[in-house]
């Protein structure tokens, strides 16, 4: 007789509330993340989006509710979820003064090592060839933009946190975009995103709503 286990979730957040200079933004946040989900935070600004990804990301502190890793709570394996996670703010995050192939350098420190080659093709997958040895406070925000993004491409961490992926970018670049969130996915990667934009070409989204009441919404299905 064969037994059948089921995996826990990669991430199980639970009765979540968020407070910001005394303002509660969300609470009672329930939502289990599995490999291959694609999941978008929505709403209003002020609601909370940007302070939730921070929190999953560890750099806010919980008001309360729990978190955890593949059925650990967080704060005992925060060493392993922080190699498993990539966490991309609204600001590019990269250093103006050195070039994109530098930056891209620095980020692949972070991942043990990267090949040049590999460096060389993440930069022209996202449009920027040409671009490698220019500074980048030379650049335009969506060059910056693409910069940052481009650690996407050589990172082996499962989980990816990513807040306003699509700022900047031209119609191209929201394209080429969509489509390595779905790789990402497919793959049996999870990604958890803010994003403004409707996001048509990402089959099996799901959404939470922020700023609603009950204070978020938890809707699954199709975009």
């Amino acid at each position: 007789m064969s037994v059948t286990t089921s995996r826990p979730p990669l991430l199980t957040v639970r009765q979540l509330s968020c407070e910001r200079d005394e303002r509660l933004l969300f609470s009672g946040l329930d939502f289990d993340l599995h490999c291959g989900d694609l999941l978008q935070l929505e709403g209003p600004n002020g609601v909370g989006k940007t302070s939730l990804m921070r929190l999953l990301a560890g750099l806010l502190p919980v008001s309360s509710g729990d978190i955890a890793w593949q059925g650990e709570p967080l704060a005992a394996c925060r060493e392993d979820f922080y190699q498993a996670m990539l966490f991309i703010g609204h600001l590019a995050g990269i250093k103006a003064e050195l070039t994109p192939l530098e930056n891209l350098h620095w980020f692949a420190a972070l991942e043990g090592g990267v090949q040049e080659e590999d460096l060389e093709e993440a930069l022209n997958r996202v449009g920027l060839r040409g671009f490698e040895d220019q500074p980048c406070h030379q650049l335009s925000a969506g060059q910056k933009r693409r910069v940052a993004l481009a650690r996407l491409l050589f990172t082996s961490r499962p989980l990816w946190l990513l807040d306003e992926p699509f700022t900047a970018l031209d119609k191209q670049g929201v394209a080429a975009m969509e489509q390595l969130l779905a790789d990402h996915a497919a793959e049996g990667g999870a990604v958890i995103l803010t994003s403004h934009h409707a996001l048509e070409q990402l089959t099996g989204l799901r959404k939470i709503h922020l700023g609603q009441k009950p204070s978020a919404s938890y809707e699954a299905g199709n975009v």
